[in-house]
């Protein structure tokens, strides 16, 4: 790791830690970073998943005032969190690398169009408080929140985006706390899944800890950014690039 690739990962990680706040895809940024320093794409995976985790605590240290009183759901998520992204990080080590080339630009690309077509945050928000005006979350939303950290611990591209707009659709919270919410729910599958692959997969730590530190940097900012941004314009300019990463490393994959 040279002085450059170092500086290029750290401003790739607060671009990433940017991206997951206003559009829930911080791997489209920090994923072909580290592809582009030559780590091969499982691996490029597992060090970006735990590079995540200081994107996550910098997110939920920003975002204090609206994580209060959320405590008692916050309980009641976490098992979901938790076993869903212990689930995705076991798909991962137990399929063949190959396969995994061969998925990962299906998964970017259908990120990409979900996030092109997706309502914005805050017309979901509204929505959600029209009909669940009581803020009283369904039953099955720890299943839900399953489901997605299954995915967010096998690659996460685009799981912030459809946990946000579950929580935002079904909880009748703010985009604000809504938001939150969806940075420590996410952000606990995503430390379970860096956890196991601690213990069980290579790492490349040369390139985890320049991207780890940009990331806590834009997570840190990411909150100030989904208060105040214009997100439409964003939000699509980062689909058009997800859509243009996929069919590049579909070429390298099918090629």
């Amino acid at each position: 790791m040279n002085v450059v690739e170092f500086v290029l990962l750290v401003l790739a990680g607060v671009a990433a830690g940017l991206t997951g706040s206003i559009a829930g895809l911080a791997s489209l940024v920090s994923y072909p970073a580290l592809l582009a320093t030559g780590l091969p794409p499982v691996t490029a995976n597992i060090t970006n998943t735990v590079a995540l985790v200081l994107n996550s605590v910098g997110s939920v240290s920003a975002s204090r005032p609206e994580l209060r009183g959320q405590g008692r759901r916050l309980l009641r998520l976490s098992a979901g969190a938790v076993l869903g992204g212990a689930a995705g990080a076991a798909l991962l080590l137990l399929t063949p690398s190959s396969a995994f080339e061969r998925i990962v630009p299906w998964l970017i690309a259908g990120a990409s169009i979900a996030l092109a077509l997706q309502r914005s945050p805050g017309v979901l928000a509204v929505e959600g408080a029209k009909h669940h005006p009581e803020h009283r979350d369904p039953w099955w939303l720890p299943l839900g929140t399953f489901a997605v950290a299954v995915y967010g611990g096998y690659f996460g591209a685009a799981a912030g985006v459809m946990m946000l707009a579950m929580y935002l659709l079904t909880t009748g919270e703010g985009l604000p706390r809504g938001n939150a919410l969806k940075n420590v729910v996410l952000g606990m599958a995503n430390a379970v899944a860096a956890i196991g692959f601690l213990f069980l997969a290579p790492v490349a730590w040369s390139a985890a800890l320049p991207l780890a530190l940009g990331l806590f940097v834009g997570g840190r900012l990411g909150p100030r950014v989904v208060r105040r941004a214009p997100q439409t314009v964003l939000r699509r300019l980062i689909a058009l690039a997800g859509l243009g990463l996929a069919i590049h490393l579909a070429v390298q994959a099918y090629g």
